[in-house]
């Protein structure tokens, strides 16, 4: 299907980047554009914006359980890294919200 984005890089292990705080805060400063991207991190930082805006709807669904594992994870443990991921690419907190919701409908608690 050409509208959605590469599959090329679906099987990559998400839960051992996202365990481990090292290689976690290395792609999180590729995709706030901190640092240097591998290939599929240069993938996802292209794409993430427009995965934001439109509720990822190019995305493989690969790619949609990997975006809300991500987005439930980093929002239950590396609260910092979700809000600075969320000012970098939603100043304005309009979808925000909606991913938070749908976390606490999950039974996940957001700090204030």
């Amino acid at each position: 299907a050409d509208d959605k984005y590469t599959d090329k890089y679906d099987k990559i292990n998400l839960q051992e980047i996202l365990e481990n705080k090292r290689l976690l805060e290395s792609y999180m400063d590729c995709v706030l554009g901190k640092g240097k991207c591998t290939p599929e991190w240069k993938e996802l930082k292209d794409h993430l914006q427009e995965a934001l805006e439109t509720g990822c709807e190019k995305c493989t669904e690969a790619q949609e359980k990997g975006a809300e594992t991500s987005i439930d994870y980093l929002i239950k443990n590396e609260l910092e890294i979700w809000k600075e991921l969320t000012t970098h690419f939603d100043p304005d907190g309009k979808w925000r919200k909606k991913y938070e919701d749908r976390a606490k409908a999950k039974g996940i608690v957001i700090p204030e």
